[in-house]
């Protein structure tokens, strides 16, 4: 009994001093950034770390996304390692590392889903000084609840006691507005209007105006000027599931294939894709879902999603094309246009691409990048390679001409 007691005392001693410490490394970094939000997480945490690097002050983040990385003060990027998958107590082990960096800003985007987690991540980890909210749609069910009130009131819970927070959340945006009053926190509501078509044509990938607006109200904040920031931001790294379009001319074909994989929420899946191919004309609008065993729910909301939208052919690749397409006919889709592919070779994927496209085609991947084999990285993977080589044919094309 008197061992248990000893054991039990030395343990709790234990915690206490890894508590303090953990608080001492947190106090050490003056801005600190909390990025929160149902999509668009980590594309904004990579904007805001860039601009702040931009504006000279020293800044580690921490992604969570398609990848988990560590960008480091120079821009360099480093693997996170997940022996057991993904745990809060991470975080405990990034500031122990920035510490030894002597930053003067840590970016990190929220790991946690669970509302108390959110809360306990927030609280006893990072302690920003800055809270971002990118925004509040219905995914998660599962664990924050049936309705959009229920995420929003979820995503609060990192707002900072005593801070300050960003937001590009517009329907419940009342709501924030509550819970920060209630912590004293100072909230911002920005809107996408100080930033140019041309400014986003700089960016080399398809880059959303709140997620640059956010993030440049963000580095003001910490006394970044705008254009400093900027020109930051257009040349920092994407997120590997940031919004691509790969080009590939084969024959008198043309595809046009979009890595939409990482928004893979219905409401943001719906405005990507009216925001891609809603104008379009006379053309291919090919939907490739990409699903997963264990996320059958996500597959059939976003079924759901796109039913009533206007598209050619629904392509159903990944684990589980049975059940989708099962479910896509329940919900009145027409055979005609269904055809499910599985985990085929990547390359029989892009030939029934081909096949279907009869001189131009807009495909859009949707639906899950991971997987049991990452099948949704392998697609994109893929259709890159064939737009290398496109290029590549056009350009010795054009030699031989000459």
């Amino acid at each position: 009994m008197t061992v248990l007691i000893l054991a039990t005392a030395l343990l709790i001693a234990y915690w206490a001093m890894e508590y303090w410490r953990h608080q001492r490394n947190v106090s050490a970094i003056p801005i600190r950034i909390h990025v929160n939000g149902t999509r668009g997480k980590s594309s904004v945490t990579r904007l805001i770390a860039a601009g702040l690097r931009a504006g000279g002050k020293k800044t580690l983040a921490k992604i969570t996304g398609t990848l988990p990385r560590v960008v480091l003060p120079d821009g360099r990027e480093a693997a996170i390692i997940r022996l057991m998958g993904a745990n809060i107590i991470e975080q405990k082990y990034i500031f122990r590392h920035a510490v030894s960096e002597n930053p003067d800003a840590i970016v990190i985007e929220c790991m946690a889903v669970n509302p108390v987690f959110q809360w306990i991540t927030e609280r006893k980890f990072v302690r920003s000084t800055i809270s971002v909210i990118t925004n509040c749609r219905p995914d998660h069910l599962d664990l924050m609840g049936s309705t959009e009130q229920s995420v929003a009131m979820s995503l609060s819970n990192t707002i900072p006691q005593g801070g300050v927070c960003y937001t590009a959340e517009n329907e419940h945006f009342q709501l924030l507005e509550k819970v920060a009053k209630h912590r004293h926190c100072r909230i911002h509501k920005i809107r996408p209007t100080d930033v140019t078509q041309a400014e986003l044509d700089k960016f080399h990938y398809i880059e959303h105006a709140e997620n640059v607006q956010l993030a440049l109200a963000v580095c003001a904040e910490a006394g970044v000027p705008r254009d400093v920031a900027l020109e930051g931001m257009i040349h920092a790294h994407p997120d590997p599931g940031a919004l691509k379009k790969y080009v590939i001319q084969d024959g008198a074909k043309k595809i046009h294939f979009y890595n939409v994989f990482a928004a893979n929420d219905p409401k943001s899946t719906e405005r990507i894709i009216n925001m891609v191919t809603g104008h379009l004309q006379g053309v291919e609008k090919i939907i490739m879902l990409n699903s997963r065993s264990d996320r059958l729910y996500r597959a059939h909301q976003l079924v759901d999603t796109v039913k009533d939208l206007d598209y050619t052919y629904l392509l159903l690749t990944g684990e589980i094309p049975d059940k989708v397409e099962a479910y896509a006919h329940h919900v009145g889709i027409p055979a005609a246009k269904v055809i499910p592919l599985g985990e085929i070779l990547p390359e029989l994927v892009y030939k029934k691409v081909l096949e279907l496209t009869k001189t131009e085609s807009h495909v859009l991947g949707i639906g899950n990048m991971a997987g049991k084999v990452w099948y949704g990285a392998q697609i994109v993977a893929h259709f890159k390679h064939k737009m290398k080589a496109s290029m590549k044919a056009n350009e010795e094309g054009k030699w031989l001409k000459q």
